[in-house]
């Protein structure tokens, strides 16, 4: 179990660490199918400058922290991308390591104030920084996004990126816009990327998505016309698939895989 906070108590002697190189994360490699964050005292060459507080892993204390661009894995460990781990690090873990991606993210990304230039420090017990020179403060970015699965009848409208898998397609989705809802999001975004007009746009739920910060909202919606025009800008292909008939879907964690689980066993 992972309880996300701010604070801690008390540190404890082994503390669980997701050091990051750039975006990849150390973690020891128990077998081919399972890995595991560090745990305990940090090797010397990977020691924390600057230890961002996660929360309670299992009950321990959990920390984040940057490791240099050249860090070398200690022996019986990697570093590793983020995203092949959600299959391989248990589902708390894996909660861990997406808060600690999206606070180390800040932590190397927004060094310096927007507003007068000056270095930005940590505040303790908080997620934010403060300017050292006009104290204004600022926060971990999180940029909420729309994404929704349309349908019609027994057929869902489905896209793919370029940068998918081989054969893989995924839903509908974008960034929210200023003053925009997130269900005219959803809308908008059905139209521009495909030509499709939607009706009954309905909530699904959300998931947070650490590549890098968003915050990803999914709704439900019925076709209401229009022809399939593909923003060739945007996506590689996109097209209706039979429900009895889909292509390679997204994995299992994302909120994607979970509308269209949904939509095939009915329940939508």
């Amino acid at each position: 179990m992972f309880e996300a906070k701010i604070a801690l108590d008390a540190v404890g002697d082994e503390p669980s660490w997701f050091v990051f190189r750039g975006d990849e994360l150390l973690v020891r490699e128990d077998n081919p199918s399972s890995a595991t964050p560090w745990r305990g005292a940090l090797p010397r060459e990977l020691a924390a400058r600057e230890a961002l507080t996660l929360g309670l892993l299992d009950g321990r204390p959990a920390f984040a922290c940057v490791a240099p661009d050249d860090a070398v894995a200690p022996t019986g460990a990697v570093f590793s991308p983020l995203r092949p781990l959600h299959a391989r690090l248990s589902a708390s873990a894996f909660d861990a390591a997406s808060l600690a991606s999206q606070l180390v993210y800040f932590a190397r990304h927004y060094r310096y104030c927007a507003r007068c230039a000056q270095p930005l420090a940590p505040i303790e017990n908080s997620r934010a920084r403060v300017c050292t020179g006009c104290k204004h403060e600022w926060y971990p970015r999180v940029s909420p996004c729309a994404i929704v699965l349309v349908y019609d009848g027994d057929r869902v409208l489905m896209t793919r990126q370029p940068r998918y898998p081989a054969g893989m397609y995924g839903l509908v989705a974008g960034f929210v816009e200023p003053n925009e809802s997130v269900e005219a999001c959803a809308t908008r975004e059905a139209f521009e990327e495909c030509g499709a007009r939607l009706q009954n746009v309905r909530y699904f739920g959300s998931q947070p998505w650490s590549f890098p910060h968003q915050l990803m909202v999914g709704f439900v919606a019925e076709f209401a016309g229009g022809e399939l025009v593909i923003d060739r800008g945007e996506l590689e292909d996109a097209r209706w698939f039979h429900r009895d008939a889909l292509p390679l879907l997204p994995p299992p964690v994302s909120i994607a895989r979970k509308m269209i689980d949904a939509w095939v066993r009915r329940e939508l």
